[in-house]
């Protein structure tokens, strides 16, 4: 099962895009359940009007990805007149939907863990401050530490401390992704707004056949390539 992060982002779009963001998350969560597709909301960032989303990030699991988000990495457009400004002449709005980077996850390997044996303290009685069955666990590639004095057997405080060091792991790996997909969306601040991959019409947000041509893209081949010559 392959893991990939999206993001729907109005970019520096005004409203109207916040808004169209928000009407392309719910079809884009429907089209994943319909597909089978597990996903995850890792970040939101809701725009300044009431109903709209500047930015959302996702997680998505499943086996046939790739093919699922080649109808969707690219821009988006929405054809319609502004839902904030009625009198506004622009007709056309666009959103980005690109696929982030993804970071390494920190994972628990034993050998990487150090033990150290102290004396417990707190309720107990004499038996408890003499023998050094509390466990100290660190975590050495991150850092992360526990303290666990649970049981008065050492082995089972080590059992203990293994499953506290690998739940504080994923809440590490799980707020570094958070960060990270904070940070990235930056990256997408202007957005290509030719040959979208998908678009939409009116306020009932209608998507509109495309008739698949070639005669654009090797149009733009050419014109690329002119100017490389240049």
């Amino acid at each position: 099962m392959k893991t990939k992060i999206i993001q729907l982002t109005a970019a520096k779009g005004p409203a109207e895009c916040a808004w169209v963001v928000a009407k392309v998350l719910k079809l884009f969560l429907k089209e994943l359940i319909h597909n089978k597709i597990v996903y995850q909301i890792l970040h939101k960032e809701n725009g300044i009007e009431n109903g709209t989303v500047q930015s959302v990030s996702i997680e998505l699991k499943g086996k046939q990805l790739p093919e699922f988000l080649n109808d969707w990495l690219g821009s988006i457009q929405w054809i319609g007149t502004s839902t904030f400004r009625k009198y506004h002449k622009r007709k056309n709005w666009f959103i980005g939907c690109y696929e982030l980077h993804q970071f390494e996850e920190k994972t628990i390997n034993e050998n990487e863990i150090q033990f150290q044996a102290i004396r417990s303290s707190g309720a107990g009685g004499q038996h408890v401050n003499k023998v050094s069955s509390a466990v100290r666990a660190k975590h050495t590639p991150t850092g992360i530490q526990v303290l666990v004095m649970d049981s008065r057997s050492q082995h089972q405080n080590k059992k203990i401390a293994i499953e506290r060091l690998k739940e504080k792991i994923r809440e590490h790996n799980t707020n570094q992704l958070k960060e990270a997909v904070k940070s990235e969306w930056e990256n997408h601040l202007s957005l290509e707004r030719g040959n979208p991959v998908r678009i939409f019409t009116g306020s009932d947000f209608k998507q509109k056949k495309q008739e698949k041509s070639f005669k654009t893209k090797r149009s733009q081949l050419k014109t690329d390539l002119r100017k490389q010559l240049e």
